[in-house]
């Protein structure tokens, strides 16, 4: 069974509602929704916002009967000026930016204690462009952060939890899947207000790919 972990009600709604035989219940603290989506088993667990909530709904996604993969789906920004708002792409690799143990071990900004890469592979699916994503517990139009991300990650997506999500499939040996709709696009005017306006746009975009994303994670499992 494919369990998506969403950080918000209104990007899970791109997934629910496609779904039919749905069932909702509150499991520690978290919602969660079980139904089908194209024939296939499906749970949506919804996290909220930030590395520690999808970490800790990952975790909980795992402990459900049945989850044999799990795939993040979401808005984030777009830090590659050719992208444009409500393009859909797939990460391949998730780097979590503002962890930095560097000092202390000597290794790239970015690189959880337990591996030697900053980067975390990311299972594909083949449907869409593949794509470097940056993580991290903060929503910002910093210039310094663009930079780092840029320049040194070289990631072209930003967002606040799919690299955590990741790491704890990562830990737990279980495939993990991540696909992002672009909601707003560095350089070209304040990433908060065009976030707020383009939002539905890049759900909407969301949503039409869902059916793919399913049928392709479901052959995948």
């Amino acid at each position: 069974m494919i369990a998506f972990v969403i950080a918000m009600d209104n990007e899970a709604g791109a997934v629910i509602s496609h779904m039919t035989e749905v069932s909702e219940r509150l499991l520690w603290g978290r919602r969660v929704v079980n139904g089908k989506f194209n024939g296939n088993d499906v749970v949506v667990v919804v996290s909220g916002v930030g590395k520690s909530n999808a970490a800790a709904s990952a975790q909980l996604a795992l402990g459900i009967d049945g989850v044999t993969a799990l795939v993040n789906v979401g808005v984030a920004g777009g830090l590659d000026g050719s992208m444009s708002v409500g393009d859909v792409y797939e990460v391949n690799s998730a780097v979590q930016y503002d962890f930095d143990l560097a000092e202390i071990n000597s290794v790239e900004v970015g690189t959880l204690n337990e591996y030697k890469s900053r980067y975390l592979p990311v299972c594909e699916a083949g449907l869409f462009a593949k794509k470097t994503l940056g993580t991290g517990d903060r929503f910002n139009d910093s210039k310094a952060d663009f930079a780092f991300l840029t320049g040194d990650v070289k990631a072209s997506l930003r967002d606040m939890e799919g690299a955590a999500i990741v790491h704890v499939a990562l830990r737990a040996s279980i495939p993990v899947y991540v696909f992002k709709s672009v909601s707003d696009v560095a350089g070209s005017g304040s990433t908060i207000e065009q976030y707020l306006s383009n939002l539905k746009t890049a759900l909407h975009s969301l949503s039409a790919a869902m059916p793919d994303i399913v049928d392709a994670v479901g052959k995948k499992i």
